[in-house]
C-alpha cells in the first residue's frame, strides 16, 4: 500500500498495490494489521456505498459531530469523482483549508478523512459509486453539513450549479456551526 500525505498532514491519499493478469486485477483496499503497521490503527464499524445517476452531483460538505465523530476512508469504484476534505479543527493552523483529489477506479486512489474535516464530493460522469468505511455509526443527532460554496473555504469545485440535496442546499456557512472539533497538537 503506498500512503501519500497531502496539503493537509492528517488527509493521507491510500493507494493500495494491484495484481493483475489476463482476467483482470485483485487489490486488497484494506488490511488492518497491514495499516496498523503504518500507524493506521482505526476500528471500522460501517461501509456506506452511494450512487450519483448524474455527473455534477455534489454530496457535501459534511460532517459527523464528537461524541459520534467518524474516520472515513473514500474510493470511487464507478466513474470519477473529485473528493474534498475541509480541515475545521478550531485552533488547527491549517483551519479552513481544503485538499481536493480525483478518485476513480482506474487510480485506485483511496482520501483518508479524519475526524474534524468536512467531507464532500463532486460526480465527475455518470452513473458514478462511492463506497467509503467510518469509525462510527451513522448518528442523525450529530450529523452537520457547510455549504458547498462557502466563500471563506475557496474551494474550486468546476461548477457553479451542482445538483445538491435540499440539506446541502440548505446548509449553513462554516461561521454558522459552531465549534464541533478542537486541533490538539501531537
Amino acid at each position: 500500500m503506498q500512503i501519500e500525505p497531502t496539503a493537509l498532514p492528517e488527509v493521507l491519499v491510500l493507494t493500495p498495490r494491484r495484481f493483475g493478469d489476463a482476467r483482470g486485477w485483485f487489490t486488497e483496499s484494506w488490511n488492518a494489521a497491514r495499516m496498523a503497521d503504518a500507524g493506521l490503527d482505526l476500528p471500522w464499524v460501517q461501509d456506506n456505498h452511494s450512487f450519483s445517476a448524474a455527473k455534477g452531483t455534489l454530496r457535501g460538505l459534511h460532517y459527523q459531530s464528537p461524541p459520534r465523530a467518524q474516520d472515513k476512508l473514500v474510493r470511487c469504484t464507478r466513474g470519477a469523482i473529485l473528493d474534498v476534505a475541509v480541515d475545521i479543527r478550531t485552533g488547527s493552523p491549517a483551519f479552513g483549508r481544503h485538499v481536493a483529489v480525483e478518485l476513480t477506479p482506474g487510480n485506485g486512489r483511496q482520501l483518508l478523512v479524519p475526524k474534524g474535516f468536512l467531507h464532500g464530493f463532486l460526480t465527475l460522469a455518470d452513473d458514478t459509486e462511492v463506497q467509503y468505511k467510518c469509525t462510527d455509526l451513522y448518528s442523525p443527532e450529530h450529523d452537520g453539513a457547510v455549504r458547498w460554496d462557502d466563500p471563506a473555504l475557496g474551494i474550486d469545485w468546476g461548477t457553479s450549479a451542482p445538483i445538491l440535496s435540499d440539506k446541502d442546499a440548505s446548509a449553513p456557512l462554516l461561521a454558522g456551526i459552531g465549534q464541533p472539533f478542537r486541533w490538539e497538537a501531537k
